[in-house]
């Protein structure tokens, strides 16, 4: 390892720490979990590992292998599809079954007609639904950028991948950099796609086995925001499974917002189950996910909030800058939950999501630097996260480890004076075993 730092520069060196950002050591090969692992790992550096959010989305349209590609360029560790189903079963990449938002359909004549009102979770919506679909349609369309501050010079440029193309992608990706490439999908809404007559998770193991991928060892993460696709997957997959959790909103306090349909997961919903989302993350309830997950994957004020102010008594957030606007930097970051303790010590991962660049999704104490968040996340012991600018989350984990110990710098440089620089930057390749026992 010290052979190969040796021979790039600093700034390729920061970089570099990606593939070394080993998410599961070698311990981990028979299922151990993180509070699981033996003491004389107690001394290696911990190195959290980053998931490009839909890819490198926050530079690029979601979803679409030039985004996921550039996320591994940028040093992602892990690429996460969101997954939905066309009309003749193939899971593609979408964010959300309504394509209105994500591609160009609403610009083709061709499928005017498809247009229709479904009921997602509960909630009507009105657009174009992959579901009514076929493959050879959706490969027609195009990818364009949600987000409306963000480049939209390539919108129309790429087409929608299935997710056998994004693992194929991983898996080249993989060889070409000479590292582990993770894939992480979502199944989006498993209710509605199972009231549809399209489930996806058998179609989603079929994909992983057919790329040599549904084995304990492979880099692989299934989340869902629903619980029982990820009971049911637990019984057909050795990968490791991740339960999301969701809210609304944060309110003024701090505290989290519940308002339907982001209060619980859809199938607890459907089955008349009351409890909520925070419910989850209790004792009870991370003793409950451990039954069938190995982390959770908590909407990151869950882990820490923040709060407004309301000098007025009116009831709503004040301007605290003065530019007109309440959002994010007129907020202060609260004291961390005890999520991450009570997460590990059930023997689960925490992975928080969505971390984001823009000024305006920055609290107050962060004073504009979006590293600033990932440093702090980061130190809160979180084992991974989301990012839609993957490059900021690895530039930031640099930091943090370069914090913690200063003497990895001699490592990065090849100035290494008698420092022992591959046992604390175990090798990429010893990262291997990402799963749990086969059912």
């Amino acid at each position: 390892m010290r052979s190969r730092l040796q021979r790039i520069g600093w700034t390729a060196a920061l970089v570099a720490l990606a593939p070394l950002a080993g998410f599961i050591t070698a311990d981990d090969r028979h299922g151990a979990r993180p509070s699981d692992r033996p003491s004389s790992h107690e001394s290696a550096l911990p190195k959290p590992v980053v998931i490009g959010h839909r890819g490198a989305s926050g530079y690029l349209p979601d979803h679409t292998l030039a985004s996921y590609a550039l996320a591994v360029e940028l040093g992602a560790d892990c690429i996460e599809p969101d997954l939905v189903s066309t009309k003749d079963g193939v899971l593609v990449a979408r964010h959300e079954p309504n394509l209105t938002a994500t591609t160009n359909v609403a610009d083709q004549a061709q499928f005017a007609d498809r247009r229709r009102t479904r009921v997602v979770d509960g909630v009507a919506e009105e657009g174009w639904f992959a579901s009514d679909f076929t493959l050879a349609e959706i490969k027609t369309l195009r990818a364009i950028q949600p987000v409306a501050d963000r480049f939209k010079g390539v919108d129309g440029d790429f087409e929608i991948p299935t997710f056998a193309e994004v693992v194929r992608l991983a898996q080249r990706k993989a060889r070409q950099e000479n590292r582990t490439i993770c894939v992480y999908p979502e199944t989006k809404h498993p209710t509605f796609h199972a009231d549809l007559g399209l489930p996806l998770e058998d179609r989603l193991v079929r994909v992983l086995r057919r790329a040599g991928w549904n084995r304990p060892d492979a880099p692989v993460f299934i989340q869902s925001f629903e619980q029982s696709n990820l009971q049911y997957l637990d019984t057909v997959t050795p990968v490791r499974l991740v339960q999301l959790v969701d809210a609304n909103d944060v309110r003024l306090d701090g505290s989290l917002d519940l308002t339907a349909p982001y209060d619980r997961p859809y199938d607890w919903t459907s089955e008349g189950r009351t409890d909520l989302f925070p419910y989850l993350l209790t004792p009870a309830g991370l003793a409950e996910v451990a039954t069938y997950a190995d982390g959770v994957g908590p909407w990151k004020p869950y882990v820490i909030s923040s709060s407004g102010t309301d000098a007025d008594g009116d009831g709503s957030a004040d301007d605290v800058t003065g530019d007109g606007l309440v959002d994010e930097r007129d907020r202060s970051l609260l004291p961390a939950s005890d999520v991450v303790r009570d997460a590990h010590a059930a023997g689960l991962l925490v992975h928080p999501y969505t971390f984001r660049d823009e000024q305006r999704r920055l609290t107050s104490d962060y004073a504009g630097e979006p590293a600033a968040e990932y440093r702090t996340f980061y130190a809160s012991g979180v084992d991974g996260l989301f990012s839609d600018f993957p490059s900021t989350a690895v530039a930031a984990r640099a930091q943090f480890l370069l914090d913690r110990d200063p003497s990895l710098l001699a490592c990065l440089t090849g100035e290494d004076r008698g420092l022992v620089c591959a046992d604390s930057l175990p090798d990429a390749d010893a990262v291997t075993g990402m799963g749990r026992q086969a059912p």
